[in-house]
């Protein structure tokens, strides 16, 4: 599952490879390091044309996964001897969000199949766990994968959800935000190696960008797949490091 990415490109590149129309990101900075529920650029339809906009990543989580989360705090308060409002409790559940989606046609995620709710999210590289690489009593260092040693723009396949209401943190309290995550599927034969469950959607040129962003739902669900072998590489170790 991937929750780091790397974005070394331009808005400029972006909105000429997607189209993007409207640019509401201001100034967009080089990201080296970008972890979930942070704010990071994608490219969504919206009803005034494509956009490429800053968003916070993590998708809402399931109504099921937070009942479960409220139901178990409830008892820990109960077994303190301390009243609950339960309802009031599962409103207030925090929600770091959901990163990446692989099941979409679980109830949850069917809602959000929609063209305005599609959007595409540039990177240049992708991290994930490698446990092989661990040094005794050390930290588990990362696997970076790119289309090639130059780090070219690329995009993962997501889904965007507007003005959503959650508790994202405790210390925040109730917040409205739009929100982003990303696909992924099984993995191809680089990434399996060093995660052998999942890697990221990736759509590999413009036409495949245009289905994501524009097709009926059965013609976009069919780009959920590994990335053909071929189109991605491990980056050496000096080259991980940006």
């Amino acid at each position: 599952m991937c929750n780091l990415y790397r974005m070394l490109s331009n808005q400029e590149a972006i909105r000429a490879i997607t189209r993007a129309m409207i640019d509401s990101t201001g100034n967009l900075e080089p990201i080296v390091e970008m972890w979930p529920d942070r704010m990071a650029p994608i490219v969504r339809n919206t009803p005034g044309g494509r956009e490429l906009a800053n968003v916070r990543w993590g998708l809402p989580s399931s109504s099921q996964a937070l009942f479960q989360a409220a139901t178990k705090r409830a008892d820990s308060l109960r077994k303190k001897g301390k009243d609950v409002d339960f309802q009031e409790l599962l409103k207030m559940e925090p929600d770091g969000g959901t990163t990446n989606v692989r099941n979409v046609e679980s109830r949850h995620w069917k809602r959000w199949h929609g063209v305005e709710f599609r959007c595409v999210v540039p990177f240049t590289a992708f991290a994930e766990p490698d446990p092989a690489g661990k040094p005794e009593g050390g930290r588990t260092p990362n696997a970076w994968f790119a289309a090639n040693p130059d780090c070219p723009l690329m995009f993962f396949a997501g889904f965007w959800v507007p003005q959503w209401q959650s508790v994202r943190k405790i210390k925040e309290g109730l917040v409205t935000a739009d929100l982003y995550g990303f696909l992924t599927t099984e993995p191809n034969s680089i990434v399996a190696p060093i995660h052998e469950k999942a890697m990221p959607v990736i759509l590999s040129n413009e036409h495949e960008i245009e289905t994501w962003l524009t097709a009926p739902w059965e013609e976009a669900r069919a780009l959920q797949r590994p990335l053909p072998n071929d189109k991605l590489v491990r980056l050496p170790v000096e080259l991980e490091v940006a």
